[in-house]
């Protein structure tokens, strides 16, 4: 069986709106799966790197613009099988803030996108992975505000 690696950059995001904070999560149009924005890192530019790449897909799957809290990224590793090929994933996740957008303006990959509170995030996140992700950025955002 042929192993392929693949690495891809993503995004945590969150936003304040009257005094409660709402998290960033998309629906997968295809796959049909909740999760978080990611994708290819230099998929479009070779010489992208993970950052550049986490704030683009945020931009691209999840409609907005945010910038990274802390640059130390949560990494998720899996694996899959596509075709007769096994794909070992890794992904980047940095914990992000909301600056502008609308999750209504995500590209066509993307079924929805939408801010919601986090209970709501770890009933609605598919895979395990991102919902340790999840905890573990939580636990940065909490640290972070309480500095």
């Amino acid at each position: 069986m042929k192993i392929i690696n693949e690495v891809s950059s993503g995004g945590v995001v969150y936003k304040k709106e009257n005094n409660k904070t709402l998290w960033l999560v998309i629906k997968h149009k295809n796959q049909g799966h909740w999760s978080f924005p990611k994708g290819h890192i230099a998929d479009k530019n070779k010489n992208e790197d993970a950052v550049t790449a986490a704030l683009r897909e945020v931009e691209e799957e999840g409609g907005v613009k945010a910038k990274i809290i802390d640059t130390r990224p949560e990494v998720s590793e899996y694996q899959f099988k596509r075709d007769n090929s096994l794909v070992k994933k890794q992904v980047f996740y940095y914990l992000m803030e909301y600056i502008l957008g609308d999750p209504n303006n995500h590209d066509n990959e993307i079924e929805t996108a939408v801010f919601l509170p986090q209970k709501d995030v770890l009933n609605l996140l598919t895979y395990e992975n991102d919902k340790i992700i999840f905890l573990k950025c939580l636990k940065k955002y909490q640290q972070l505000k309480n500095k």
